[in-house]
């Protein structure tokens, strides 16, 4: 496969081994005004824009320290090179988590992944990287590191600063320090499956458990194409349940009087890996497909979903969907069909060697105004991860 400029151009990467180093290096290139391509491990670089040529490649994969670990406080800091995998399974020797469940876990940078703003199914109740980030450390162009937030769960100030790089796909800074805080894992947890035959089903289902007693934190629709994938039938909706052992007895009982198929033990894990990791696993099968985000309430769920021809899955509880084209061009002739509509909608990934020339965001918003001119504060001369933020900045 032809590969884009935008990978095959760029310098070899420094690698900065601290948050000092990092904003040296920034700050040498600045002066310089040399352009700068900014990642951590680059699990992502099918996301979003193409980065432009850049004179300067930087890294922050070698920044993988624990800096602070307080498990009775349930707060941790640790430098943004660091793997989610290895901070997850870390936490877990207290039984404790950070419940993320971004793509690409077993690579992704804990920078990499606040500066995408990926989660996954546990979203639903644990919300995404702005609920969990308590404070940040991060290297601006002039070399400067500037702190927000802390590491005390009640401390919020200044924290707006650094939910400003959240999503900001490495356009403004560099975050080389996150502060999380921690969440006890449940006392039990249970997985189960619903399958039907048709949508409505399905979605009526969907507002009888959010109704219930027992919020789901993760509450999965897959269509039947992405349902047959991982071997099962129909429109599936996965619930995922947390709580006291005799909740979640109750929730047992009461699933099996509507034929649910109960998941336990590796089983369960294996599933929710899968639902976690299909965006990884469809990319690497189809090198020329793509993928579609669409956002909307939950009463638009249903439109949403219906509206795809091809496999789909939804957090049918939070109102994101994500639909999988083999080819690029059926996903913008879906984005071109979903203009008008109530709906926000882009091509989350694209294959490199078409995303310079897609509109990968055909109608962000006013939102992007504003966007420009926290670019244009934090790097006016344009030099950061150029292209970056699906093309638009």
């Amino acid at each position: 496969m032809e590969k884009s400029s935008q990978v095959t151009l760029q310098p070899s990467p420094v690698l900065p081994r601290n948050p000092q180093e990092l904003a040296d290096a920034l700050a040498a290139a600045a002066t310089r005004n040399r352009t700068i391509a900014l990642a951590g491990a680059s699990s992502k670089h099918l996301m979003a824009g193409p980065v432009e040529p850049a004179d300067v490649s930087l890294s922050t994969a070698a920044m993988t320290r624990v800096l602070q670990y307080e498990p009775r406080d349930l707060t941790i800091s640790v430098e943004a090179g660091m793997r989610y995998a290895d901070l997850d399974r870390l936490v877990a020797q207290n039984r404790q988590m950070i419940p993320l469940d971004p793509p690409f876990s077993e690579t992704a940078t804990v920078g990499g992944i606040l500066a995408s703003n990926t989660s996954g199914p546990r979203r639903r109740l644990y919300g995404t990287a702005r609920d969990l980030v308590i404070g940040m450390k991060f290297a601006t162009l002039e070399g400067k590191l500037v702190q927000s937030g802390g590491t005390v769960v009640k401390n919020v100030a200044g924290l707006d600063m650094g939910k400003i790089m959240i999503g900001s796909f490495g356009t403004l800074a560099a975050i080389a320090v996150v502060n999380f805080k921690l969440i006890p894992r449940p006392a039990a947890e249970a997985s189960f499956l619903l399958p039907f035959d048709g949508l409505d089903q399905a979605i009526a289902a969907r507002n009888r458990i959010l109704k219930g007693q027992t919020p789901p934190i993760a509450i999965d629709l897959l269509n039947p194409l992405s349902s047959a994938q991982l071997g099962y039938k129909g429109h599936l909706l996965a619930l995922r349940l947390a709580g006291n052992t005799v909740a979640i007895e109750r929730c047992r009982r009461e699933l099996a009087a509507r034929d649910a198929l109960v998941l336990e033990g590796k089983e369960e894990a294996r599933f929710w890996k899968q639902v976690q990791e299909y965006t990884p696993h469809f990319l690497e099968k189809f090198s020329q497909g793509a993928v579609v985000r669409a956002s909307c309430t939950l009463a638009q769920l249903k439109e949403v979903m219906s509206s795809f021809e091809t496999a789909a899955i939804a957090r049918a509880g939070s109102g994101i969907c994500y639909a999988y084209f083999t080819r690029a061009d059926a996903a913008v002739r879906w984005l071109t069909s979903a203009t008008g509509r109530d709906w926000k909608a882009i091509i989350e990934f694209a294959p490199d060697d078409q995303r310079d020339r897609l509109d990968l965001w055909p109608a962000p918003g006013a939102e992007l105004e504003m966007m420009k001119k926290i670019k244009q504060m934090f790097d006016p001369n344009g030099l950061l991860n150029r292209g970056r933020l699906f093309r638009h900045i």
